[in-house]
């Protein structure tokens, strides 16, 4: 059987073996196949899991029994995959491409990453694509690995040389944690190229992530390359278990997502920015300070790559570290390309702690998570919003709400978050506040309001 839990809104991803088996990944190729079309070339790339090879034969043989050419870029990371989409490798252009990674999900986890005619495929053609594997789940597809071997490292790590060659010498001291991932594929032999002076953690692939979980948004995972940092650099990256999301930190600071969008944004003229709607109200405020257009949008970085093309925007951004850039880019989140960038404002100058120091003080929590179920999970946002229509007499005042992506509600000194998850059935909310006794009030108050949902629908 194929389970439908695992055609989720941004990508396919679920357990190897007991969802992502032989049969499932076989029929994902082949209807994926026949929609990016007979002939067409599929560059396929896969992450440090030991069952992304497997992986990578059943999904070539649904391809291939869809007529589709597939392209072998072997082990890499999701923004080289991404990169095949704009470069001609080995004499070939590809249609499409498929990235095989369970991104910062346990060891246990896989999935696919797709992009087509270089937009992503995602959402409604993700569940339209399931309803139909699952309506023909007997189909039996043959084993037919056939794949021609191509290099897209090599032209990745020679632009990325290229387009940041004033990096050159940087006398700083570089600490990077690659976790384990496939971050280390590239980024080593870039900053060799660049003659960069840096100290590497976990860079050797390993599917198993045995020195930590490949997830920088968790501070226990940052705990390594901190104490390295402070011993003996200047300024340290992670990356998670795919490198597309990145953590910066200095000694001070770990810069979230949308402080990187307002560091990025200095050196850009009035830039159009989109960020997700778990970002700072300072990032918005900020930037509209300083002449640019602030876009608040839904989280993922598939509804951001889209947006990021349909309003030609310059950056998008999202607080776990999925960083866009379109200003001299390809609009997709590069985690490898963001600290590049990061290090070409150190270069061009700019003081991060001191850009970081300036901005107006919040106090905001991490993102806290609501267990809920799969079936649930969007039923208690639409209660939600009916509660809030007539909220409780001693309800924080509501200023405005924002829906683009659950609720953001606008109270007088900050704003409150509830959204649903579309990867995992939970509810996902953050609270930001000036005052840090009120930001603990938003909270309460939001959460006595999810109870209640959970009791009118349950």
């Amino acid at each position: 059987m194929v389970s439908k839990s695992i055609f989720r809104e941004y990508d396919i991803r679920g357990i190897y073996e007991k969802e992502l088996h032989e049969q499932s990944v076989k029929l994902i190729g082949y209807y994926l196949g026949q929609r990016i079309g007979a002939d067409k070339y599929v560059a396929i790339g896969f992450d440090a899991r030991s069952h992304s090879p497997i992986l990578r034969d059943y999904l070539a043989s649904g391809l291939n029994a869809a007529g589709c050419n597939v392209l072998d870029m072997g082990l890499v990371a999701t923004p080289v995959n991404y990169f095949a989409n704009y470069q001609t490798i080995d004499g070939y252009d590809a249609d499409a491409s498929i990235m095989i990674t369970g991104s910062h999900n346990p060891s246990e986890y896989n999935g696919f990453k797709i992009t087509i005619n270089k937009s992503p495929f995602f959402g409604e053609d993700i569940y339209r694509l399931g309803d139909e594997i699952i309506a023909n789940h007997t189909k039996m597809i043959e084993d037919n690995t056939q794949r021609v071997e191509i290099d897209v490292k090599t032209p990745y790590i020679n632009y990325m040389i290229d387009a940041f060659a004033p990096l050159k010498k940087l006398e700083k001291k570089i600490i990077i944690d690659c976790g384990n991932g496939v971050a280390g594929t590239v980024i080593t032999d870039i900053f060799d190229g660049l003659e960069l002076s840096y100290k590497g953690l976990y860079c050797d692939p390993d599917g198993t992530f045995p020195n930590h979980h490949p997830d920088p948004t968790i501070e226990k995972n940052l705990i390594d390359v901190k104490k390295v940092l402070a011993q003996e650099g200047d300024i340290a990256f992670a990356y998670d278990g795919d490198a597309d999301r990145i953590a910066v930190l200095t000694h001070k600071y770990n810069i979230k997502g949308d402080q990187m969008a307002l560091l990025f944004s200095l050196t850009m003229d009035k830039p159009t920015v989109i960020g997700e709607v778990k970002c700072s109200q300072v990032m918005y405020d900020e930037l509209q300070r300083r002449g640019a257009t602030a876009i608040m949008y839904k989280t993922g970085h598939s509804n951001l790559k889209v947006k990021i093309k349909e309003l030609n925007a310059d950056l998008a951004c999202e607080v776990s570290g999925h960083i866009f850039f379109k200003d001299r880019y390809f609009g997709y989140d590069d985690a490898i390309y963001a600290t590049l960038r990061i290090l070409e404002l150190i270069v061009n100058g700019i003081d991060i702690d001191h850009e970081i120091d300036i901005l107006p003080l919040v106090y905001a929590t991490e993102e806290i998570k609501v267990s809920t179920t799969e079936e649930e999970k969007f039923l208690l946002i639409d209660k939600i919003k009916e509660l809030l229509k007539t909220p409780p007499a001693d309800f924080p005042k509501i200023i405005d709400m924002i829906d683009v992506d659950g609720v953001r509600i606008n109270f007088e000194k900050g704003w409150g978050l509830v959204r649903a998850s579309n990867t995992t059935p939970v509810l996902v909310t953050r609270f930001e506040s000036t005052d840090e006794s009120t930001v603990k009030e938003y909270e309460e108050k939001v959460n006595a309001l999810i109870a209640v949902a959970k009791k009118e629908i349950a």
